[in-house]
């Protein structure tokens, strides 16, 4: 400790402490968002001193930085492409049939998925099939939404690209002397980790899982608050016909509700799943916009004809574009029906779809009346579209034109995919080359469009990889990681090797619930490796352990993004993730080290 507090007193070692503690409390408290934090450090260490430019910058220019860039675009045209929907059709097959055998499902597929596919859009496409299932199922979904989120963070160390947090634990450890990881290196941990966390999240599941219950009203807000109202019409193409809605891909493949069915002068309302369809029915759908688009595409459906718009043949033509538009406060349309306001007629575009807020929409499209506050999607030519933009009645919100899937492409998508992956494994090109190459594959071939390439990288966690390099080259310059190390090392000099590495991993695990998983990285990697150095065994080993300890986020649901976005689907309580996570945490803490100290013969 002497040591500690005499390298602590140097000029540069006490403003990066200073600026560490202060960083640790912003993470913490959350006043503000983690990447702003990050910089505030960055330009703090440069303004005093402590890091010259180039050094507190590097890290924006660090090749892991740009594989994760690449590797979120890569994501996007697997995602776009629609090349993991089998993913999501097995997702949400009927075939599976209670809570515990989903979160088998789960944890079988979703984890190796995760383990090369960034785990957050994994989650924003698998949310919505895991509550249909739930809904047409009965069954709650606060029961199978949180080990969604566990299974993508498990499977998210099986492999260096599970998450970026790897990556960045990588270029830290590169820094610091003590090697990259390969693309499998910490692979057989991983699996152990990986299998025994899908065990024992299946075992607990019944008891620790609440009950939130899944009632019709909270269903139709559900329904009307997260897509479109639309109606459509089953052509004689459609694969739909002599099928019931039970055993189609309607809705195990896509975000879809069939709220109505009509047939003829013959409605018929939910439940509706054994009732076969025939050419000619129309349904009444809740969907997503890109899902709406998916079906067309795929012919499935195509858009309900109504009196003003016979054409159904011309909304899907090449020169039409698409846009979204907002009836404002004082709108001239509110309170009329689309029939009776001649809308094609009036506006020179078709109304593909209709959403409104939290209140449920009965009514066919074309009866529809229209409120203040309705957003619509609507298709039609350039020039109609451009001459919306001046018109009172309607806000433009978001120009769509390009917003087209690219279905035709889904399997060249994964075989570019899977190439990105497989020559760097081989040893044929750098990890880097390989994903910046799939990325420029993924917009030649059409898979991905460039706005979409922009679109899909996100900047906050760029930002947040980029700005915490500087923390692990202040701690190592200004002596104070050795420091630390010599602190610990104190503490833990008597303590067996296992049980130190127990320590190390369960303060990481800690220390990730109330901050970045990627801070904790950059700030714990520089003194885990000088602390193995004074514990004589390998840097690497503790320094895998710091990794398994800042990705295993199972105890608080601002521990780490997955278990936030399911946090409010799921309608958990905060102690709700902490009483299913602390097992789980604490079977982790006594299998990582032994896996560590197996690898690496300790």
């Amino acid at each position: 400790m002497t040591d500690l507090l005499q390298a602590s007193l140097q000029p540069g070692a006490l403003i990066t402490l200073t600026v560490l503690v202060l960083s640790i409390v912003l993470f913490v408290w959350g006043v503000i968002p983690p990447e702003v934090t990050g910089l505030l450090a960055v330009g703090l260490l440069m303004a005093t001193g402590v890091l010259k430019p180039g050094e507190a910058l590097e890290g924006f220019g660090s090749p892991a930085l740009i594989t994760v860039m690449a590797l979120f675009a890569l994501s996007a045209g697997l995602f776009r492409s629609g090349a993991l929907d089998r993913l999501r059709g097995l997702i949400g097959s009927d075939a599976v049939r209670s809570p515990k055998r989903m979160i088998v499902l789960l944890s079988a597929v979703v984890g190796p998925v995760s383990a090369f596919v960034p785990n957050t859009p994994i989650v924003a496409s698998l949310l919505p099939v895991v509550e249909g299932w739930c809904h047409r199922r009965r069954i709650s979904p606060s029961k199978v939404l949180l080990p969604l989120s566990f299974a993508t963070v498990l499977g998210g160390t099986l492999t260096l690209l599970g998450s970026s947090v790897n990556l960045l634990a990588s270029e830290v450890s590169e820094k610091l002397g003590y090697g990259a990881f390969g693309l499998f290196s910490f692979t057989k941990i991983g699996i152990g980790v990986w299998l025994v966390g899908s065990l024992v999240m299946a075992l607990l599941s019944d008891r620790l899982l609440p009950d939130r219950g899944s009632d019709d009203d909270d269903l139709a807000r559900d329904i009307t608050s997260s897509g479109y109202l639309t109606e459509v019409m089953i052509p004689a193409s459609s694969e739909l016909i002599g099928q019931s809605l039970h055993g189609s891909r309607l809705q195990r493949r896509f975000d879809v509700d069939v709220l109505e069915l009509h047939r003829g002068p013959e409605r018929f309302t939910p439940p509706l799943a054994d009732r076969p369809l025939q050419q000619g029915d129309r349904l009444l759908l809740r969907c997503t916009r890109a899902d709406l688009l998916r079906l067309q595409q795929e012919q499935m459906v195509v858009l309900a004809p109504t009196p003003d718009s016979p054409d159904t043949a011309d909304t899907l033509s090449g020169s039409q574009r698409m846009v979204e538009v907002l009836l404002p406060s004082g709108s001239s349309l509110a309170g009329g029906c689309l029939r009776d306001l001649r809308f094609r007629q009036r506006y020179n575009a078709t109304v593909l779809a209709l959403r409104r807020g939290n209140s449920v929409l009965r009514e066919r499209l074309g009866k529809a009346v229209l409120r203040e506050g309705d957003v619509l999607l609507l298709q039609g030519p350039k020039d109609a579209i451009r001459g919306l933009q001046a018109n009172n009645d309607l806000v433009v919100l978001e120009q769509l034109e390009d917003d087209l899937p690219t279905v035709s492409r889904k399997r060249l998508a994964l075989v570019i995919a899977v190439l990105a992956i497989l020559l760097p494994s081989l040893g044929l090109i750098p990890l880097v080359a390989s994903v910046l190459l799939g990325t420029v594959a993924m917009v030649a071939t059409g898979c991905l469009r460039s706005g979409e390439l922009q679109r899909s990288i996100r900047l906050d966690v760029i930002l947040l990889l980029g700005s915490l390099g500087s923390f692990s080259v202040a701690l190592e310059k200004t002596g104070l990681a050795e420091a630390m190390a010599k602190g610990l090392l104190s503490g833990l000099d008597d303590w067996p090797i296992y049980w130190a590495i127990a320590a190390v991993f369960l303060f990481t695990t800690l220390l990730t619930e109330v901050m970045s998983n990627a801070a904790t990285v950059a700030m714990l990697i520089p003194i885990a490796g000088k602390l193995a150095i004074g514990l004589d065994i390998v840097p690497m080993a503790l320094i895998f352990t710091v990794l398994f300890g800042a990705s295993q986020s199972f105890l608080s649901p601002v521990g780490y993004q997955t278990n936030l976005m399911v946090f409010g689907p799921g309608r958990y309580r905060f102690l709700d993730v902490a009483r299913y996570g602390f097992p789980l945490t604490m079977v982790m803490t006594l299998l990582v080290p032994l896996l560590v100290c197996r690898q690496f013969g300790i």
